[in-house]
């Protein structure tokens, strides 16, 4: 069982950054995705961003141009680099990784615990 530990989070006024980290406890074998969903009170988690093992990104179009994702496969960790910060990004980030192998035939879902994200004057 793959254990993400989330970091990075905390309060930040809006327009500033905040860099999010989630390293995995182990290699992620086989054709995945590594990404970041956040969920704020009273509404449904949402994607904020993933990113395939070819490399392969993809935004909500809420952080498009915000946000990038990128990842080190040598440190197990996807990072979540958040510019010019809104309110309304104020969330709990959670951090994904989801895939599949061949040999041996396997699919895996893994979540983080999920770290907070207040924007706020």
């Amino acid at each position: 069982q793959v254990q993400l530990v989330e970091s990075g989070g905390g309060l930040v006024q809006p327009g500033g950054s905040l860099r999010l980290s989630c390293a995995a406890s182990e290699v992620i074998f086989g054709i995945n995705t590594m990404g970041w969903y956040r969920q704020a009170p009273g509404k449904e988690r949402e994607l904020v961003a993933t990113i395939t093992s070819a490399g392969s990104s993809n935004y909500a179009d809420s952080v498009k141009g915000r946000f990038t994702i990128s990842r080190d496969n040598a440190k197990n960790t996807v990072y979540l680099q958040m510019n010019r910060l809104k309110p309304e990004d104020t969330a709990v980030y959670y951090c994904n990784v989801n895939g599949r192998t061949v040999v041996p035939r396997r699919s895996y879902d893994y979540w983080g615990q999920g770290t907070q994200v207040t924007v706020s004057s």
